[in-house]
């Protein structure tokens, strides 16, 4: 309610002509009839494809810079069976966030026939998960799926390795940040994790696309005051800004910023990116695709010794 509320005094008090952000899936999935009513563009920074999925009328405003969940449950799964898991267990957020991986991951793990053995829910702020891991140790699955984000997604890992589990874990892109390794320490040894390419950009081949964009965003971004090591979040808006740069200049050859006339340009010049080179992959978005990512997009990391570890 607070982002509606903020996102309406945007577009109310200051015209914006533009909404870059939410960086959460229930919050922008909040204000999609916001952006309607308004006829205002929105570049989401969250990861449920489920906020431009399918492209419709309420969803015509709406694209995203993140990987959506069918990019990366489908590495996720590969990777699961090409590595001899037939059981996963599955724990994810009680939220928009955790249902949308748990639509998508349960249903491409019964194409890969990969039982799902247990599916337990927790909320971004519970203190404890001990009633939900046991229930997940006692399926004895050959892996575990965490489908969480930020710190937070620390909590059934940590919890499983408390109570003896040296089973595979795997976590969503959503906890592809350097904070989520300090709070999770040693317990987080050996995860895999799907992650954007500029995570692990000194490590991708010289052919990856998304090598030289990641090179250059890494070290404009770790010039900044205090802004400490890369983060796959600030790539998402960076972006999101290679995003509008590429599309404002198409917009401004029909109309004046400031106007709805301006406004429907720039959401059809947005739609229109074609082959633009970015941190996570090559943007090529159209009418039925607001993302505009492909396999280029995503790349399998392990976490060894505190460190992201690219999996060719």
């Amino acid at each position: 309610s607070t982002t509606v509320k903020n996102v309406r005094k945007l577009i109310s008090e200051s015209a914006i002509d533009l909404l870059i952000g939410p960086s959460l899936t229930p919050n922008s999935l909040a204000v999609l009839d916001v952006l309607v009513e308004s006829g205002t563009p929105m570049i989401s920074l969250a990861g449920s494809g489920a906020i431009v999925e399918p492209v419709d009328d309420r969803k015509r405003w709406a694209f995203k810079t993140p990987q959506s969940d069918t990019h990366m449950a489908t590495a996720i799964i590969k990777h699961m069976a090409d590595n001899g898991v037939k059981r996963v267990a599955f724990i994810g957020f009680n939220d928009a966030y955790g249902e949308g991986w748990w639509r998508e991951f349960g249903k491409l793990a019964e194409l890969r026939k990969i039982e799902v053995v247990a599916n337990e829910r927790y909320t971004r702020t519970d203190a404890s998960v001990t009633g939900q891991v046991l229930k997940l140790l006692a399926s004895q699955p050959d892996a575990v799926f965490i489908a969480a984000s930020g710190t937070p997604a620390v909590l059934p890992q940590a919890t499983l390795f408390d109570r003896g589990y040296r089973g595979k874990v795997y976590q969503t892109h959503g906890v592809a940040n350097n904070d989520f390794l300090r709070v999770g320490g040693a317990k987080l040894e050996g995860t895999f994790v799907p992650a954007g390419p500029v995570l692990v950009a000194e490590q991708l081949p010289d052919s990856h696309p998304a090598k030289k964009p990641s090179l250059d965003f890494i070290r404009k971004y770790e010039a900044l005051p205090n802004a400490g090591q890369r983060s796959t979040f600030a790539a998402y808006l960076w972006d999101a800004a290679l995003i509008l740069q590429d599309a404002a200049p198409r917009a401004l050859k029909g109309a004046k910023p400031g106007t709805p006339e301006f406004r429907k340009a720039l959401r059809d010049a947005i739609e229109s990116t074609q082959d633009l080179h970015a941190t996570n992959g090559v943007y090529s978005l159209g009418p039925k695709d607001h993302i505009g990512l492909d396999q280029r997009s995503r790349v399998m990391v392990r976490i060894e010794k505190g460190s992201w570890k690219y999996i060719p």
